[in-house]
């Protein structure tokens, strides 16, 4: 079927347009001697697993549940980093992971014995509380008070034995010139340390496939300190894997007028594209521009109880009217991942458009969705 034909909501995901940030990420890779993980806290679609794992060495878990979904759909490195891990569940995630990473030294004297019998790489999140990023303390790892990672004042050297890597994360959705800065704080903090590891991680939130990334500086990057220090880099964006790769197609269901022209969509800002609210974040609307730009603009909404149910003002050629369909872009990544049924709004279903233009339903979700979360 046809875009247009897919009932809505509904999120689409266009495989031409992944295959491009893969190819991307493969030539960082390529030219690199890097690895880089998919992320599934981003992006978390696993009927493209098989592909994805066609270009990448495999895929950075936050828990149990997606190791599993990891292990299961990809196959390949498997590593996992948890603010703190269930003892009940240890066993399976060692059974699971390839690296597994602590965020402090405690849980590591806790668990790493259990990785090591068992022949796993033992990581350690390092924080070198240097934020890069302004106005966005929710997604600020190196916030003052973090909970993410060991600062240099709460190193202890001396507790490393068994540790073969390190794991910074500071970054969101930003650019090489963060990141390398970042790395100098690393190795101002913790560079005495660096070679006698196997392997560091350069976490996620790098916009590699974004237009007008600096590349040539993020692999200058990466070559100087495998060169240095002789460590294996990994990153593991999810972004970067599903930037601008997928869409939300809904439907008008009204319009009406309180001092600014309204139109309620079947589309969920809180349910269905929670970043709209949490970055906050508004995302582009195809054909669409800003208010006033065209000659009639609207503020679109979801059908939810919530007052703040709001995903931006958007000016159109011509009136919109129930039955008119809307497509926003940028719609694959924290978007699945993060949905929700609240006031018991449908899940949208998760369809898959090939080089052709043509769809092909993945997944259409129904009450029983809703219902299985509840008791």
């Amino acid at each position: 079927m046809r875009t247009e034909q897919l009932s809505t909501p509904c999120y689409v995901v266009d495989e031409s347009l992944l295959v491009r940030n893969l190819d991307i990420l493969r030539g960082v890779m390529d030219r690199t001697g890097c690895r880089i993980l998919l992320a599934q806290k981003a992006f978390s679609m696993y009927a493209l697993y098989p592909l994805i794992g066609q270009y990448l060495s495999g895929t950075a878990a936050s828990g149990l549940y997606e190791a599993r979904l990891g292990r299961e759909e990809m196959d390949k490195e498997n590593h996992v980093f948890s603010p703190g891990y269930r003892n009940e569940d240890f066993d399976e995630i060692v059974s699971l992971c390839d690296h597994i990473i602590f965020n402090s030294f405690s849980q590591l004297e806790k668990f790493k014995n259990r990785a090591l019998r068992a022949g796993k790489s033992v990581g350690l999140r390092i924080n070198p509380a240097y934020s890069t990023q302004e106005g966005h303390e929710l997604y600020d790892p190196c916030a003052p008070g973090s909970r993410l990672g060991v600062t240099r004042e709460n190193f202890r050297p001396d507790r490393l034995d068994g540790v073969e890597g390190l794991h910074f994360h500071t970054l969101c959705e930003q650019d090489a010139a963060p990141l390398v800065r970042t790395v100098e704080a690393v190795e101002e903090q913790f560079g005495p340390w660096l070679p006698r590891m196997k392997w560091l991680n350069f976490g996620g939130g790098h916009h590699i496939t974004r237009e007008g990334y600096d590349l040539a500086a993020l692999e200058a990057c990466i070559h100087r300190v495998q060169e240095t220090y002789g460590v294996q880099v990994y990153l593991e964006p999810g972004e970067a894997v599903a930037l601008n790769a997928g869409f939300l197609v809904t439907t008008v269901l009204d319009t009406f007028r309180n001092g600014i022209d309204i139109a309620i969509l079947d589309t969920s800002a809180a349910c269905h594209m929670p970043d709209v609210l949490e970055m906050p974040y508004r995302p582009p609307l195809l054909g669409a521009g800003i208010p006033d730009e065209k000659p009639y603009t609207y503020r679109l909404g979801g059908p939810t109880c919530l007052a703040g149910d709001v995903i931006g003002d958007y000016s159109f050629d011509r009136p919109l009217a129930p039955g008119d369909r809307l497509t926003f872009g940028d719609m694959a990544i924290y978007s699945m991942v993060k949905n929700n049924t609240f006031n018991g709004m449908p899940l949208p279903s998760i369809a898959l458009r090939n080089a052709d233009g043509d769809c092909k339903l993945l997944h259409r979700f129904g009450y029983n969705d809703f219902k299985c979360r509840l008791s």
